[in-house]
């Protein structure tokens, strides 16, 4: 690693890159400790970031503690991957913008379509979840000043990710989910560890202990299923074109292991935390039997959470795989340029693929329903609370080895290799 670092930081053009990607990522973070005007701070200290509404631990999770401080950055870029989850269904569901989205300025106003959407988006949430915990001071002037403050928060936040994709190294949008989730982490094992040194116990010690080995685990774990892939072996028929020929020889079609990512995990997650959010806005003091009952039955953690939780995961793997991956689609597309995978003819193909994506759908929707219930079990069965959930850890290793693939191909273009291990299912 130590080489490949030494390696990169040679090179001129990817030393300014790395180093504009940093700068920028400091600027978001610090940013995100301008308190927002209109919000009672009294308050907000009082509360001390804890508001048991899962729907804003998962905003909080995704903006780095930028929420429960109420700061500019409060609700992050997470109103822009709502805006963009809800234009690509709308694109599914419209033929109108499916086509639009097929041309190359079809997908310039698709982008510009998404930006205005993600401001609004985050005005209207800003508005109504600070309202909900009764953050905002009286007068309609404070309301205008949190709506403006936070979406102008969210729309900084999505320039920066744009100019790091453009400027810099990586994903932009995934690099700013990325550091706040390591922002929280960093700071759940600070926490644990300053807890073990004041109470000087042994469980306290045991319990940090707990929470590096699950972590560490767990990393492992991900990383090796997430650059898992299965690859399906292809043949390429000559075509003779003038004098040449082309095509004849094998390569193959790789499939990714877990090809859905965190977008089940984060699905799942919202829908639970939707009903239970909504009533305790509506009833704080629970008079409602619904109110009640989710209290008791749907808490994070209950048996129930855990067993419908790990349905709506493998419901939600299924559904956007079948979104995301057409059979018919890319079979047709193999045909088209003259691959054949051995042993399948015709409408074979498409059936042959769709019952491997489903084989993979499957175990993707167990090992994240597993991955899902990890945090969980160590709560109630060792009562140790790890600072993270699952899809901190899996957006985190995402996010990782997408860099890293970017640096690899930023040295490959120059003609130097990165040494780099690979694990693979085949």
């Amino acid at each position: 690693m130590i080489e490949n670092i030494r390696k990169m930081w040679k090179i001129g053009e990817i030393r300014k890159k790395i180093i504009y990607t940093f700068l920028m990522l400091v600027l978001y973070r610090l940013v995100g400790v301008i308190p927002a005007p209109g919000v009672d701070a009294a308050r907000v200290m009082a509360s001390n970031g804890t508001n048991n509404l899962p729907l804003l631990e998962l905003v909080n999770m995704m903006t780095g503690n930028n929420f429960s401080q109420m700061t500019v950055m409060a609700m992050g870029i997470t109103p822009y991957i709502n805006a963009s989850i809800i234009m690509q269904l709308l694109t599914i569901a419209i033929p109108a913008l499916e086509r639009l989205s097929k041309e190359e300025d079809g997908r310039q106003k698709i982008n510009r379509i998404t930006r205005y959407v993600t401001v609004g988006l985050a005005a209207l949430q800003a508005i109504g979840l600070v309202r909900g915990l009764g953050y905002i001071k009286s007068g309609a002037l404070n309301y205008i000043l949190v709506g403006v403050t936070m979406a102008g928060g969210t729309a900084l936040a999505m320039w920066i990710g744009e100019r790091i994709t453009e400027k810099g190294v990586g994903n932009g949008i995934s690099l700013l989910i990325f550091v706040g989730i390591i922002s929280n982490l960093f700071n759940g094992i600070i926490s644990g560890f300053n807890t073990a040194a004041t109470t000087g116990t042994t469980s306290g010690w045991i319990n940090l202990l707990v929470i590096i080995v699950t972590t560490i685990v767990m990393t492992v774990v991900v990383t090796f299923v997430e650059l898992g892939e299965r690859r399906i072996p292809l043949q390429i028929a000559k075509q003779v074109k003038g004098r040449r020929v082309y095509g004849g020889q094998s390569t193959h079609m790789s499939l990714k292991v877990v090809s859905v990512g965190v977008l089940p995990l984060i699905f799942a997650y919202s829908f639970l935390a939707f009903p239970g959010t909504i009533a305790q806005l509506i009833d704080p003091n629970m008079n409602g039997w619904f109110t009640r009952w989710w209290a008791t039955s749907m808490y994070t953690g209950s048996v129930w959470y855990m067993i419908v939780s790990a349905l709506l995961i493998i419901a939600f793997t299924f559904f956007y795989s079948s979104i995301s991956f057409d059979p018919k689609q890319q079979a047709e597309q193999l045909q088209q340029q003259g691959a054949v995978i051995p042993g399948q003819r015709g409408k074979n193909i498409r059936q042959y693929l769709q019952n491997i994506v489903s084989r993979l759908n499957l175990f993707a929707a167990l090992f994240l329903a597993v991955l899902s219930a990890v945090p969980t079990l160590l709560l109630r069965l060792a009562g140790v609370s790890v600072p993270f959930a699952a899809s901190s850890i899996l957006i985190a290793v995402s996010v990782s080895l997408e860099t890293i693939r970017t640096l690899q191909g930023e040295m490959s273009i120059r003609g130097i290799d990165m040494d780099m291990d690979n694990v693979g299912f085949m």
